[in-house]
């Protein structure tokens, strides 16, 4: 009886030992494969996201292509923001950032997204092989991976992180539209939340020197509130976005989450890789872009009682707007110039509305005192409380936003006089205007980048460059608007001869740098 006890003993630890070596490879091999072998990745939401057939996706990505009109911004691009929804709702906002791209020539996009099928802790890197597309396949950067994998125990090769998930996959077919041939990829996936991002933007700087290479980070915004909340809420973030630090926008983030916005899931979905991205940008110090906002309500698709949020956002260095943007001086106003414009702004209107008389400043800077027109925006509690300016070049600068930001106070005929007890509660935005240039076709407007003027007669209209994009307006409707700011019927400008000025800014506020 022993001897058949220790052979039965003997039998169950080879099972045993057998059964852990199945499972170990089983999970290892889905889950933790370290090995850098050439794997192709199929594409997992081709016909869900975007079309299957290579034509039918290629026709979609060209009519995005075609409508698409991002702001002209002279400088080197590094970094992208794009939405990664069906291409039927954030298409149109992708093809604004892509299109910013448009014939560049890339060594690596890197490309980073949140997990949305998968949680585990860490940060995946698919290590090698050929990503597949119906325009083709993709080759990924290797070395770099190989680089960026060795460079902590967090980050690991976990292919079923990938295979599901379709936020770096709905790049891709933009990328292969929009860029010069050659280019590699490297997919990153976030499996756990706030824990890697740092780390992983210090890896990829220490590795990138010395190449082209651009960071794509996949998100959304806002889950699923209402239209207008939804709006509100989105151009807050991407006001954060623009600032270029993480830190700003993960404030913003929690700043809204405790608003209660009704049915609002999440903010940005891709936080994760949207602060990587952030992170590289400050240490670059690079400048951000707001290029396109638009949600899912407005597509002929989406409802407006439940929408997603999504933006383009491009960050570039070395270079910033051309000099036109710039303005007569041909430099933009440094942080120092932009507060004392707002301390000016602030301190005229506490003064007149408390005394009646406006303070008499002495500016500071050599550029506040050129000739130069500016617009002064107030606002309460994020709303319009009034914006007035003045476009003539034959005043300094610092006069003009003195002048402007009293007259904005108490002379815009849409909203009563400012009173003192909402000093406190104000909000001061300017922007500094380039000088207007006249032009033969409103064809030439840029929007987001264009203010424009319009004069029929003896009346007139003007809108800044942000209110088209802030109201995710096309030409037609930017300019149907302009006419009714005028005085006049929506469609004037089609019939009638209406003389158009272009103009660009440079904005800032009291609580954001630069935009």
């Amino acid at each position: 009886m022993k001897k058949t006890s220790l052979i039965w003993f003997g039998v169950f630890i080879i099972l045993t030992i057998g059964a852990v070596f199945v499972f170990e490879k089983l999970v290892f091999s889905n889950n933790m494969d370290t090995s850098f072998e050439e794997k192709i990745r199929e594409p997992a939401v081709a016909g869900q996201f975007y079309p299957q057939e290579k034509q039918e996706l290629e026709n979609m990505l060209k009519g995005f292509l075609m409508e698409a009109n991002p702001p002209d911004i002279e400088g080197e691009p590094i970094g992208l923001l794009a939405p990664h929804a069906g291409y039927v709702f954030s298409g149109p906002v992708a093809a604004a950032g892509f299109k910013a791209i448009e014939g560049k020539e890339f060594d690596t996009v890197i490309l980073i997204g949140d997990s949305h099928h998968e949680w585990f802790e860490g940060v995946s890197v698919w290590p090698a092989g050929l990503w597949r597309t119906p325009l083709g396949e993709v080759k990924v950067d290797q070395e770099l991976a190989e680089k960026i994998i060795s460079a902590s125990p967090r980050f690991m090769v976990k292919d079923s992180a990938h295979l599901l998930e379709h936020s770096l996959e709905v790049e891709i077919p933009f990328l292969q539209m929009t860029l010069k041939k050659g280019f590699k990829i490297l997919p990153i996936i976030f499996g756990s939340e706030d824990k890697d991002w740092q780390n992983l933007a210090k890896v990829i700087e220490e590795n990138i020197k010395g190449k082209k290479v651009l960071i794509i980070a996949s998100s959304d915004l806002s889950h699923y509130p209402p239209y207008d909340l939804a709006k509100e809420a989105d151009l807050k973030t991407l006001k954060a976005i623009e600032k270029t630090d993480p830190l700003i926008l993960r404030e913003k983030i929690q700043e809204l989450e405790k608003e209660n916005i009704p049915n609002a899931r999440t903010f940005i979905c891709g936080q994760d890789a949207v602060k990587t991205l952030l992170q590289i940008a400050k240490d670059l110090k690079a400048r951000a872009k707001v290029l396109r906002y638009a949600n899912s309500g407005d597509s002929p698709f989406g409802e407006k009682n439940q929408v997603v949020g999504y933006g383009a956002v491009l960050f570039f260095k070395k270079g910033s707007f051309s000099d036109e943007e710039k303005g007569q001086s041909g430099q933009e106003l440094n942080e120092k110039e932009q507060k004392e414009l707002l301390t000016i702004a602030r301190e005229s209107v506490e003064s007149f509305v408390k005394t009646g008389v406006i303070p008499d400043f002495k500016a500071t800077s050599e550029k506040l005192k050129k000739n130069q027109g500016a617009f002064v925006t107030i606002k309460k509690n994020g709303q319009l409380r009034g914006c007035i300016g003045y476009t003539a070049q034959d005043r300094p600068l610092y006069q003009v936003v003195s002048q402007m930001a009293v007259a904005a106070a108490v002379q815009d005929y849409r909203f009563a006089p400012i009173n003192t007890q909402e000093l406190s509660e104000l909000e001061y935005e300017i922007s500094v205007l380039s000088p207007l240039k006249k032009i033969n076709s409103p064809d030439k407007i840029q929007l987001g980048k264009h203010g424009v003027q319009a004069v029929a007669g003896k009346k007139s209209g003007l809108f800044l460059p942000q209110v088209a994009t802030e109201n995710n307006w096309d030409l037609e409707t930017f300019l149907d608007q302009l006419m009714l700011k005028a005085g006049l019927w929506p469609d004037y400008w089609k019939k009638y001869p209406v003389d158009f000025y272009i103009f660009t800014a440079q904005i800032f506020g009291e609580n954001n740098k630069d935009k």
